[in-house]
């Protein structure tokens, strides 16, 4: 998989809409993140085929940081 960097918001729109997609996705999962880390709560994910429950501060360390 490509990873495309987008720095100027008016070139979003440029981009591919299966990839304007990837993009909020990855958004909205940095947001579910953070505001579960700040809550002390965990996010249950899929770890090599094994479902576990991960605190969000541990994945959001793991995470890309948000362009």
């Amino acid at each position: 998989m490509q990873i495309i960097m987008v720095t100027d918001k008016d070139n979003i729109s440029t981009l591919p809409f299966a990839e304007r997609v990837r993009l909020g996705v990855q958004k909205a999962l940095r947001k579910l993140a953070e505001e579960s880390a700040l809550k002390g709560e965990s996010l249950v994910v899929k770890i090599e085929g094994e479902v576990k429950e991960v605190p969000a501060k541990d994945l959001l360390a793991n995470m890309p940081k948000a362009r």
